[in-house]
């Protein structure tokens, strides 16, 4: 409850120095993690990181690459494997396709051969496109919905998985567009939500689930795997210096970010 209070959750950098019990990092790796305490501490020269939230850097990412990666491809990866229950074949649909979260999902549902429609303006579908979202990989084409000229939650589709990863549309208005055992997930914690959840956990049929993301080391194990593949990539609109920090947070806040926005220290 003190100020000023040291914002931000992701980081990549080098470690400068390890606990007397660490035994998975030392000074010199070059390591990103989320920061698993609140309100984080990211925005900063240096910063204080638990050895279970962090991992070794993907090989192939610069630090600003992988500093967009932890909290945003985290929050997909959880959504999708651990409370969608993500299968080969499964129909997802992502909300907010363009987004921090959801590039991620796009590319993490992709990677685990699911079928995607993703949900994203007409100013950024040739970036969701570039994702994979191009009707070309697959014989069940993945489809891009302009939110710009169509209502998703109109389309005839059903999906074993709706995402909305900017929490714009709520289960009662997707509901209908999910299978019968189908799941909705959402990023944020309304009351209606948080009932619905609870309802759902007892009756059959449709889900409700919220994503809450963990700090896992494991996580950041798993998606260095498939960033090292070619298989997922983050995507940056654009880098700030720290002394900026004010005017990509306004950015930010408007709610229209192709992908991350990145501190630079």
């Amino acid at each position: 409850n003190k100020f000023p209070m040291l914002l931000g959750f992701d980081v990549a950098g080098e470690v400068l120095e390890v606990g007397d019990s660490v035994t998975s990092f030392q000074a010199g790796d070059q390591i990103y993690a989320r920061l698993d305490s609140f309100p984080g501490g990211a925005y900063a020269e240096y910063a204080v990181v638990s050895e279970s939230a962090a991992c070794l850097k993907p090989n192939t990412m610069t630090y600003t690459q992988a500093a967009a990666v932890p909290l945003a491809a985290q929050t997909a990866l959880q959504a999708l494997r651990d409370l969608g229950k993500i299968q080969p074949g499964h129909d997802v649909l992502i909300n907010g396709a363009s987004g921090g979260v959801g590039t991620f999902a796009v590319q993490i549902a992709k990677a685990l051969s699911a079928q995607v429609t993703a949900v994203c303006s007409t100013k950024n579908l040739d970036l969701v496109k570039s994702l994979g979202c191009d009707g070309v990989a697959s014989a069940k084409p993945n489809r891009i919905i302009d939110y710009t000229t169509q209502d998703f939650t109109q389309d005839s589709a059903k999906y074993d998985i709706i995402f909305d990863a900017v929490a714009k549309n709520s289960f009662a208005q997707c509901k209908k567009l999910l299978k019968p055992h189908g799941i909705y997930i959402t990023t944020l914690p309304t009351p209606s939500s948080i009932v619905q959840s609870l309802l759902t956990l007892v009756w059959p049929g449709k889900k409700v689930k919220l994503i809450t993301v963990k700090s896992s080391g494991k996580d950041l194990a798993y998606l260095k795997e498939l960033i090292e593949a070619d298989k997922i990539r983050s995507v940056i609109q654009q880098t700030y210096p720290l002394s900026d920090i004010a005017k990509a947070h306004s950015i930010s806040e408007q709610g229209h970010v192709a992908g991350k926005l990145v501190i630079t220290v």
